[in-house]
């Protein structure tokens, strides 16, 4: 057949399945094996250059250049080991993806030779040329001048041949231009801060740092019907098709088997996770069909990071070997569940401590509950800021649905921590307790290991909830860096618990003795905060009304989520902690609205594309068959029987032209719309144009689309559908 269509699908189901990689007999042995590494450096270091590189990790401070060159030497050693022939400096820039410039390790020399070179002023180093990455308004286009900077945090790794250096990346003025430069501003931020609670507990504790365990979620197309789609190849998602009889209402995909092809893709890329010591652990089907799910083992947060934006970037590699497309939009089919990528957060120590963990002692767990009540004030504080941080373009479309949280940010803690909290309120009072009281609270404290272990479900309905032993924060979507939703968490806790310490310090001042000083701190705490804990279903019209009762935000578009960015709030947040300037956070919401507004205007344009040049085209060729076959009807039937024959075509030929002058007048007004919203000077209000004016046709448009879909001759249908696309393997 020649249409479009069906050459996509004659495509896929002529695809020859890629063999599985045969797994090595101990994955140990493969783990780590393209990383530059501890026990690399090692075996290619001096001891005492080890040493000064391993202490620079969790120091923001230049290293020795004696130093710099001897490490220089070993990676490029290394590396030529492993078949490398060029080296790059990997960053984050504010796109949202990752950037890297390849330099070859081979520089001329006399009498037509050459010699590798690659030293530590190439590692610590660079200058790209990359005036075209968004600054928002930090620089202009004519400053091209941008400096990469070598992170020891996070060890280099060869992808392609290639050694990669992760690196932060900053502007000439010194201003942060990516993502990781201010996450481990807000490392080191938390960290002094909570140490310093910590030693109000237990003195052992010198380092507290973020760990991060990221599930990211993701869809399967092949990728003949990923061709055959041009709203999937420009936008990431599908802006039309009509749902099929049989989506995931009969709950048959989720934990399935999971299919053979799909099977082949995961060990390969599973493969080559493991290569770059990325700890990928689980796999399995998701909610939705064709949809999938993996998840690492914790790690620190800045290297969870890079794990996870290596990851993304290599399961799209291995499934264009496959055959297959990777989808991280949030939402890129409507009527089944879109993606997430749910970040468990948690604290450790230097000790092997988890401060989300319960201990066996009164004293470990008024530890954990110091932490877990200042999450909870710190989230209480800063709910709309944490809502401004994960809002995008894809993630409007999936918070509130059935497989997402609302839009509203409450906590989930489980009913036994309620209890705690509820009895630590009421015992505590701003007076002075009888040694009674306080041995009664101690021993209900002491309780919380016995009681929280299989007694804090998983609220799927909840933005951030507490699920034994971490912070879940279920709201960030499939195609977000972790890297802002961890700078935000990072910061807001160090605030709250630079403010509880203060407090505690003063009512010590006052004559309080300590435990009693936490008591009461704690206890104002979860008064002040008890409005964002909630228990219920979050997607209830219930909650959406007791919300608005607690005085919660219910903000349900990018464009308004994103004032909280530069609140004066947020501004003194950031600024006093050092994490962003003033200009660097403005910046940063310059460029999200500028990215929403962009998201907005390519779907319009990708939706004009297919209403003018496949969809009314379509319908016009069956409209034309419709009438030309009721002519024909006319001339040789009998008038009654014509009559029967001819009242239904009649009919659907009446609702075909309906649909063309429906979807023709709202193409041509939503056109004319864009070309006000690109009129529009500043950035927020070109997205909220967008949002308000534009963004409301693309629905209608759809609604007539999808009922010629399934009015017009299957086989004149140009586009892949839905039950195609989710179900062709």
């Amino acid at each position: 057949m020649s249409n479009r269509r069906f050459s996509a699908l004659d495509k896929a189901l002529a695809h020859t399945t890629q063999k599985a990689p045969d797994y090595p007999s101990r994955i140990t042995g493969l783990y780590g094996a393209d990383v530059f590494g501890d026990r690399v450096m090692r075996d290619y270091l001096p001891e005492d250059v080890f040493k000064a590189v391993a202490g620079h990790k969790n120091k923001a401070e230049p290293i020795d250049r004696k130093i710099a060159d001897q490490v220089a030497s070993a990676m490029k050693s290394w590396a030529l080991s492993k078949g490398a022939t060029h080296y790059c400096h990997w960053f984050m820039p504010l796109n949202g993806a990752t950037a890297e410039k390849h330099d070859a390790f081979f520089t001329p020399a006399l009498d037509n030779q050459s010699m590798e070179m690659f030293g530590g002023a190439q590692l610590v180093l660079q200058e790209p040329d990359a005036s075209s990455l968004p600054s928002g308004g930090l620089r202009n286009t004519f400053e091209a001048r941008g400096y990469t900077a070598w992170d020891p945090s996070s060890p280099a790794f060869i992808v392609d041949n290639t050694l990669c250096i992760p690196t932060i990346f900053i502007a000439y003025t010194g201003e942060s231009l990516d993502f990781k430069m201010p996450l481990l501003k807000s490392i080191s931020v938390l960290d002094k801060v909570a140490v310093e609670v910590c030693q109000m507990f237990d003195k052992s504790i010198e380092q507290v740092f973020p760990t991060l365990g990221w599930e990211q979620e993701y869809f399967l197309v092949d990728e003949a019907l990923f061709h055959a789609r041009p709203d999937l190849v420009m936008t990431g998602r599908t802006l039309l098709g009509h749902i099929p009889a049989k989506g995931q209402q009969m709950e048959d995909h989720y934990f399935g088997a999971i299919p053979s092809r799909v099977s082949s893709f995961m060990k390969a890329f599973e493969l080559e996770a493991w290569k770059l010591g990325i700890p990928v652990k689980t796999r399995h089907n998701e909610v939705a069909p064709n949809q999938y799910e993996l998840a690492p083992v914790y790690e620190e947060a800045n290297i969870a990071v890079d794990h996870n934006q290596l990851v993304m970037g290599i399961m799209d590699r291995v499934a264009r070997k496959h055959r297959f497309r990777v989808l991280f939009h949030e939402k890129p089919f409507a009527g089944v569940n879109g993606s997430g990528k749910h970040n468990n957060y948690s604290l450790a120590t230097n000790t092997g401590k988890n401060l989300l963990s319960p201990g066996h002692t009164p004293k470990t767990n008024l530890l954990f509950l110091t932490f877990f009540v200042n999450i909870i004030k710190a989230v209480h504080e800063h709910a709309e800021l944490l809502r401004a941080v994960i809002a995008s373009a894809g993630n409007d479309h999936r918070l509130g649905a059935n497989e997402a949280p609302p839009a509203i940010v409450s906590i989930f803690i489980g009913s036994q921590l309620t209890g705690i909290l509820d009895d630590l309120e009421k015992m505590v009072k701003e007076k002075k307790m009888s040694p009674d009281e306080k041995t009664e609270l101690k021993l209900n404290i002491g309780k919380i290991p016995r009681l929280i272990i299989d007694n804090t479900d998983r609220n799927r309905t909840s933005p951030l909830a507490f699920t034994g032993n971490k912070f879940e924060f279920r709201a960030v979507g499939s195609s977000a860096n972790c890297g802002p939703s961890l700078i935000v968490l990072n910061t807001i806790l160090a605030d709250s618990l630079k403010i509880f310490k203060k407090q505690v310090d003063k009512a010590m001042d006052q004559g309080v003795d300590k435990d009693e000083a936490i008591f009461r701190t704690l206890r104002r705490f979860i008064m002040e905060s008890r409005n964002i804990l909630f228990e219920g279903n979050g997607y209830g019209e219930e909650w959406v009304r007791e919300a608005e009762k607690r005085g919660l935000s219910n903000i349900s578009n990018t464009p308004d989520a994103l004032a909280a960015y530069i609140s004066d709030k947020t501004k003194s947040l950031f600024v006093e902690t050092g994490v962003f300037s003033e200009r660097e956070l403005v910046a940063r919401w310059e460029i999200r609205h500028e990215n929403y507004a962009k998201v907005i205007q390519i779907e319009s344009r990708s939706l004009a594309d297919l209403a003018g040049n496949h969809i009314i085209p379509t319908a016009i060729r069956y409209q034309n068959i419709l009438v030309e076959n009721v002519r024909g009807l006319k001339e040789i039937l009998p008038p009654e029987q014509f009559k029967r024959q001819s009242e239904l075509q009649v009919y659907v030929i009446g609702k075909i032209s309906d649909h063309i002058s429906s979807i023709r007048q709202y193409v041509k007004e939503m056109i004319e719309k864009r070309k006000e919203a690109n009129a529009l000077e500043t950035p927020e209000h070109r997205s909220a144009f967008y949002c308000r004016e534009v963004l409301p046709y693309f629905d209608k448009i759809r609604y007539h689309v999808d009922k010629l879909e399934v009015l017009i001759d299957d086989e004149l249908w140009t586009l892949p559908k839905y039950r195609e696309l989710l179900f062709v393997k």
